[in-house]
């Protein structure tokens, strides 16, 4: 079965209810999926691209190039932005970053780091920065916090289907 491209996607950001608590458990859990995930996955196949895409290890390598996006949004947000810091929709810094030549274990390492910055910094945030929005650059929608980091989190998701995909091919 073959997911819907990320660019494709659209989001619903109308809850009401407060279910951050619950998006920063998916957030905290990321890093251990994905080490549990690469246990199984032969090394043979972690480089490979196939039909032009990204690699297992592009894949996750992106996920660390994405954190700072997210880490500068968050305080777009707290710091009372209009709009949220807009991204490279091209992605070059993960299409340039070499992530095939660095170890697995490396990559791994490195979202683990950054992750844990992101989830330090929302840890200390009130349920009022939950509320607190900034319009979207791309998808021209308000975004909450509670929003933002649901988004990254069907993110993380996101990559770690296409990367259980690539590994059965």
């Amino acid at each position: 079965m073959q997911q819907v491209k990320w660019f494709e996607r659209s989001f619903d950001f109308s809850r009401t209810q407060n279910i951050f608590p619950s998006i920063l458990e998916r957030l905290r859990g990321t890093p251990v999926r994905l080490e549990e995930k690469f246990r199984s996955i032969p090394s043979a196949l972690l480089s490979r691209q196939v039909d032009g895409a990204w690699s297992i290890k592009e894949n996750l390598g992106h996920l660390s190039d994405l954190e700072p996006l997210w880490q500068l949004r968050l305080d777009d947000i707290i710091t009372g932005k209009t709009e949220l810091s807009p991204t490279d929709l091209q992605n070059t810094r993960t299409t340039m970053a070499g992530h095939n030549d660095v170890p697995v274990d490396e990559l791994l390492r490195r979202f683990r780091q950054v992750r844990e910055k992101t989830i330090t910094l929302l840890e200390t945030i009130d349920e009022a920065t939950v509320f607190k929005s900034a319009l979207h650059p791309r998808l021209k929608t308000p975004m909450r916090t509670m929003d933002l980091f649901l988004f990254v989190a069907d993110h993380d998701d996101h990559h770690l289907a296409r990367i259980t995909e690539l590994s059965r091919l």
